[in-house]
């Protein structure tokens, strides 16, 4: 049965799904080929990390859901209503109930590339928003000419937000010091609520509570490790001079993180209010 290790998820999960360019520069070719997919937690503060812990791969787990995501409690029932509340952890802002999409903890949501506000049938670098496929050229966040437009913005804007944009108000994508906050200072229980696989996230400060559900990725027509997995963007740009990437948190069973994923993948979004 194949296992897998947070830090080995961080380092390879996604390796797949890079843009195929040429910058002129070997270094940077070497950094696309090696970082692209997951470029693990940016080596300062995450100490869970440390890919002692492993999980099955989801391919025969009768738990939570197959890997689509339609079946049981934690299907794609998706909703642009914000229908769910916000709970107050201590921490700096304030945590919804649930996803970005969802009607209830226990459902998945939807699937949104970074930077973009609708979920799509396809995921990769050619229909990515903010990627030019002709050029191999971002054009939008980023920071470096080798990588495209340099604009250097590194966090999502409202209308790039889709926390934002779907929910409005105040609510939006946390970034990536905001997940680290929740990480810290909160207890994490791997559990399953209502047949859905996920972390039972509990504050240390006042004991409220909320839950991820463990829903997987979308690449290309596919999604994968929902059950087993769980991807939630935040709006930060990666911690790299390196604009392919932003940060997300990742969990499996016992372990959990900050990594820096491609941006054209599709992940969870769990919004946050002042």
């Amino acid at each position: 049965m194949k296992k897998l290790s947070l830090y080995a998820l961080c380092m390879s999960a996604a390796l797949l799904c890079l843009p195929l360019v040429s910058c002129g520069d070997d270094d940077k070719e070497e950094l696309t080929e090696n970082l692209g997919g997951g470029s693990g937690n940016g080596g300062n503060d995450d100490e869970n990390a440390n890919g002692e812990n492993s999980i099955d791969d989801g391919s025969d787990d009768g738990t939570g859901g197959n890997n689509d995501g339609t079946d049981g409690d934690g299907g794609d029932t998706s909703t642009d209503v914000m229908v769910c509340e916000a709970v107050d952890l201590g921490l700096s802002v304030k945590w919804a109930t649930c996803n970005v999409g969802a009607s209830s903890p226990e459902k998945y949501g939807g699937y949104y590339a970074w930077g973009e506000t609708e979920e799509k049938s396809y995921y990769d670098w050619s229909t990515y928003k903010y990627y030019e496929s002709s050029s191999g050229a971002l054009t939008k966040y980023c920071t470096d000419a080798g990588y495209g437009t340099v604009d250097n913005k590194t966090v999502l804007e409202p209308n790039d937000d889709v926390a934002h944009v779907k929910w409005g108000g105040s609510w939006r994508m946390p970034t990536s010091s905001e997940i680290s906050e929740l990480r810290n200072n909160c207890s994490w229980t791997w559990t399953t609520q209502n047949n859905v696989n996920g972390y039972v996230v509990t504050s240390k400060v006042n004991g409220n509570s909320i839950f991820l559900p463990a829903a997987g990725y979308r690449w290309s027509e596919e999604g994968d490790f929902s059950g087993s997995i769980g991807y939630y963007w935040s709006a930060s740009l990666g911690g790299y001079d390196y604009s392919y990437s932003a940060y997300s948190l990742v969990f499996i069973s016992g372990d959990w993180g900050l990594c820096s994923y491609t941006r054209g993948i599709g992940f969870s979004v769990r919004p946050v209010t002042d």
